[in-house]
């Protein structure tokens, strides 16, 4: 289980891991809501950037799943496909697909972690764009919920997991 308290505790540290190229913004943030940009360069054409994205078991971070393996994750890249992690004793769903515009653009329904429990709605947007050789991917996250949710003390731990992805996903080694 994704462990709030670590994550704020690593966005100094987070912030040291990113990739040059990288931009992450928590663009606004309330306790009822919370806006996030992520954005990075990549090597890679976009469709070998697009191959790695519906692939989460290749570069998200167990760290941030419940198993602590990210060989347990899994996307079903359409209209309403999952991003699921299964493991023996539990599974879940992290997201659901919204839209696919392959190569292009995936949209998820996606509170993941803390933020199910509060009942909150996330939609993340993954964007892919040519640029020069290689590709420009953005997330761009809105999420939405109470004003018990506590969204603001909670997005610059869903900051740091969110820049801490779009590098690992940017990047075709991992650390």
């Amino acid at each position: 289980m994704i462990d709030v308290t670590k994550m704020i505790g690593g966005i100094c540290l987070g912030s040291m891991l990113f990739v040059p190229s990288a931009l992450a913004d928590i663009v606004k943030a309330k306790a009822d809501h919370y806006t996030l940009k992520h954005e990075a360069t990549s090597d890679m054409a976009p469709a070998v950037l697009w191959a790695r994205l519906i692939q989460p078991e290749i570069w998200w971070h167990p760290e941030h799943s419940y198993s602590g393996v990210s060989a347990n994750l899994s996307l079903d890249a359409t209209a309403g496909g999952l991003w699921r992690e299964d493991w023996a004793g539990g599974s879940v769903a992290h997201g659901e697909v919204l839209s696919v515009q392959t190569g292009k653009q995936l949209r998820l329904n996606a509170p993941f972690g803390p933020l199910q429990g509060l009942g909150v709605n996330v939609v993340w947007t993954i964007t892919i764009t040519p640029e020069g050789d290689g590709s420009k991917v953005t997330f761009d996250e809105i999420a939405n919920g109470t004003s018990e949710s506590g969204l603001d003390a909670l997005a610059p731990a869903v900051d740091f997991v969110k820049g801490e992805a779009i590098k690992r996903l940017a990047t075709s080694s991992l650390e």
